[in-house]
């Protein structure tokens, strides 16, 4: 699993920390995630640190950006991932 850290790039143009979460594998741009808080986000950005390996640490920051609440992605607004994609 990797750990990562995601960051809001919000409609502002600010930057602000999200949270940790893991991934089986990495996201890449473009792709879309869906976070603990039911919402999807775009990946705009994976800023992996170099040689950073560790048990305990995230090993990149992933950019993201809110799915327009319109777009077909975000009609899954309230998704448990735990409940409703974990078998």
């Amino acid at each position: 699993m990797k750990k990562v850290l995601l960051v809001m790039h919000d409609s502002s143009g600010e930057y602000y920390r999200m949270n940790k979460t893991t991934f089986e594998t990495m996201p890449v741009a473009g792709q879309y995630i869906y976070n603990s808080d039911g919402l999807a986000y775009l990946v705009e950005e994976v800023c992996s640190f170099a040689g950073y390996i560790s048990e305990k640490g995230a090993v990149a920051i992933l950019v993201v950006h809110p799915v327009a609440s319109d777009s077909p992605e975000a009609q899954l607004f309230g998704l448990n991932i735990e409940e409703d994609l974990d078998d």
